[in-house]
């Protein structure tokens, strides 16, 4: 992180912030006075003492007025100043960590499909929320605390010259020492905080991950070993953590210990000083004040040092993700759309090669040929892992060929508007429907967000789910729990099938949207399915034929080893006797 990135943020609130900075450092001024007034009074009470009479207390506050208001005045102001300091910067850096979680979220979300194979849910989450927070508390307390302690001490220093530059001078000495000192230091604990930081980041995806999967973890009893694991990443990120608290402990108790050497001297020194006729008893008291104000803000110093260094790792986590361009497969830059009017609807594949970021060298697709026709109703068949599912990642453009293209009405997908592209020319229903913590009827809206009540009943008419939506205590009004697990499977990929085909595609692709059913569950989301079928194009994914062979009249292509080896329909294929015929033989002896 620089902070000219963080700047850019920080300027959209410069009158807060311009604010902040000047209570900042009107605080800071009162709080050099405060020790200047105490100096005052004290002289006034020496004066008296040293004249050894006795006065009324009336006497004693006419003399003592003036100085004691002055006192009551700083102690005041400097009260009021740092209300407002605190109470700006609070509005400020709110203010830009609502901006930095907005764009941070809307970074990674426009991401291609790989970037979330290669970085885990739990480590997106922990940047977008707590380093984002960590971000926010550390610049706020750099900012009100640090520049504060900053002007503080020119201050001090300012006053400390002025009653005896002679003492100055030998405390300029030893601060010098300290911070030559505090800065070796200060690089060591910056490696031991990023690398605290990190397994502490490897503890949070694995309890992430463990509770996200937490119903498969519960069908194995695999709750002690789960526990076992977060254990050990847990010592390890607390070892480091330690040896960060210690290290950080270390640092701290030397620059107190240094800090207060010096006052030490300084009392010595200035002792001599009075004796000799060199420094007033007053001078001194003033003196000795504003040396334990230089000392606090010497040690705030220190402290924001060590603050600096935990909001630099948080900064240069949110930053990596903030500055990454959108990924090609959803940047909006000049993408077509073809008109409604104009639409057909014909697929074509080309010379299509593809091999997924994580397994390089593995080649799912390699020359890849398929024409769908539009109004179609076209079926990909095949043993799991030989690339029914790919192709149908490739034309909704989850991800993007290595090689050859992919068209339709002959414009290649990739010049396509992709918000247009699967926001409104293709549906998609998957295996595991994801449902959204809300209502029911929010999670058909999902699929078109102006849609009014009458148009989310007739996609559940059409999607055969009104009648156990009906049924359910809310209807359309039930609250659906995290990821639909109050659903059973066939209820959830029912109301998937409804958010797909409210928005009316023209290609509705189902990639395995039974496979994970019963029977029963099956035969009613396969009517779903079938009632579908009209005015567009559909492509349904399976490996149990029994999905597609009563279904599929038009054609169903056999997929193997990433290639179509055998095309017609579910008799030509039979009667073929080759792979189509071995994978119903197969299925039909279970």
């Amino acid at each position: 992180m620089t902070w000219s990135s963080f700047w850019k943020y920080l300027r959209q609130h410069w009158i807060g912030l311009f604010g902040a900075f000047l209570s900042t450092l009107a605080a800071a001024y009162f709080n050099v006075q405060i020790p200047v007034s105490i100096g005052s009074i004290t002289s006034v009470i020496t004066t008296m003492v040293n004249a050894g009479e006795a006065i009324t207390f009336k006497e004693y506050w006419e003399r003592i007025k003036e100085p004691a208001l002055r006192f009551a005045f700083v102690v005041a102001s400097q009260a009021a100043a740092s209300f407002a300091t605190i109470s700006m910067l609070s509005h400020v850096m709110e203010g830009v960590a609502a901006k930095l979680r907005h764009d941070l979220f809307d970074a990674v979300q426009r991401q291609d499909i790989e970037f979330f194979e290669f970085h885990r849910t739990g480590e997106l989450s922990k940047r977008i929320n707590q380093d984002v927070q960590e971000l926010k508390s550390d610049a706020k307390k750099l900012l009100n605390s640090g520049i504060k302690a900053v002007a503080q001490t020119a201050g001090v220093v300012q006053v400390l010259y002025g009653i005896s530059p002679t003492l100055t001078a030998s405390l300029g000495v030893g601060v010098g020492g300290i911070v030559l000192i505090g800065t070796v230091i200060g690089k060591m604990l910056k490696k031991h905080s990023i690398q605290a930081n990190r397994e502490s980041s490897a503890c949070q995806n694995h309890s992430y991950e463990s509770l996200s999967n937490i119903k498969t973890v519960r069908a194995f009893s695999a709750e002690d070993k789960h526990l076992e694991s977060y254990d050990e990443l847990g010592e390890i990120a607390t070892s480091s953590a330690r040896k960060l608290g210690y290290g950080i402990g270390i640092f701290q108790g030397l620059t107190n210990l240094a800090l207060n050497g010096l006052v030490g001297g300084t009392v010595i020194l200035g002792g001599s000083m009075v004796g000799s006729n060199q420094l007033s008893g007053g001078d001194l008291m003033a003196f000795l004040a504003a040396v334990q104000m230089l000392q606090k803000s010497l040690a705030t110093v220190s402290q924001m040092l060590t603050v600096y260094m935990k909001m630099k790792i948080a900064g240069d986590q949110v930053f990596q993700f903030i500055s990454l361009e959108p990924g090609r497969t959803v940047a909006e830059q000049d993408g077509k759309r073809i008109p409604h009017y104009k639409l057909i609807g014909n697929i074509s594949f080309d010379d299509v090669d593809f091999s997924y970021a994580t397994r390089p060298d593995d080649p799912v697709l390699k020359k890849f040929n398929l024409q769908m026709s539009s109004h179609k109703v076209i079926a990909l068949v095949g043993a799991s892992g030989n690339g029914k599912s790919t192709i149908a990642s490739l034309l909704a453009r989850m991800y993007d060929p290595s090689g050859g293209k992919i068209t339709v009405d002959g414009v290649d997908i990739r010049n396509l508007d992709p918000k247009w592209l699967r926001g409104e020319l293709i549906g998609y229903v998957g295996q595991e429907p994801a449902l959204f913590t809300g209502t029911v009827a929010d999670n058909i809206r999902y699929g078109k967000p102006d849609a009014s009540d009458l148009e989310i009943e007739d996609a559940a008419r059409r999607a055969n789910c009104h009648h156990f939506i009906s049924s359910l205590k809310d209807g359309y009004f039930t609250k659906v729990a995290e990821r639909g697990s109050s659903l059973s499977g066939g209820q959830k990929q029912r109301i998937a099938i409804a958010r797909a085909i409210i928005k009316n595609p023209e290609i509705l692709i189902f990639d395995e949207a039974t496979s994970a059913l019963d029977n029963e569950s099956e035969a009613v989301v396969q009517k779903a399915i079938e009632e579908n079928f009209k005015n567009r194009m559909v492509l349904i994914i399976a490996h149990r034929l029994s999905t597609v062979k009563k279904a599929v009249q038009d054609i169903i292509h056999v997929v193997e080893g990433g290639k179509i080896v055998e095309s017609g329909n579910h008799e030509e294929l039979m009667r073929k006797r080759g792979v189509y015929f071995n994978l119903q033989n197969q299925q039909s002896s279970k």
